[in-house]
């Protein structure tokens, strides 16, 4: 009897071994498949960028860039490849024409 019991000890063993990996393989291929999302925010007091997106012809400057951002967004807004700044004296930069530039708001 006890021989018997041993055998079934040891087949248990075996079987949950077996559902564990077998569990954990399903589990990381079906995480590892899923895309990826872009970064979204969660939590409500991080609201989500609103943001503008164009691109500008020669001879466009800075100061042209800033205010259309401002118009769109507001005055709290930045360029997300700091193509323009504000400085002392207005908004600066070397903007090159049929770029896409996008601003969003803060």
């Amino acid at each position: 009897m006890y021989s018997i019991l041993l055998y079934m000890k040891g087949l248990l063993a075996t079987l949950l071994l077996f559902i564990n990996t077998t569990f954990m393989t399903t589990a990381l291929t079906s995480v590892s498949s899923v895309p990826l999302k872009s970064l979204t925010y969660v939590n409500s007091s991080y609201p989500v960028p609103n943001c503008v997106s164009f691109s500008v012809s020669s001879g466009t400057g800075c100061a042209w860039m800033c205010n259309y951002c401002a118009s769109q967004l507001g005055p709290n807004y930045y360029f997300t490849d700091n193509v323009c700044t504000y400085q002392s004296g207005g908004c600066v930069g070397n903007p090159y024409s049929g770029v896409t530039y996008t601003c969003c708001s803060t």
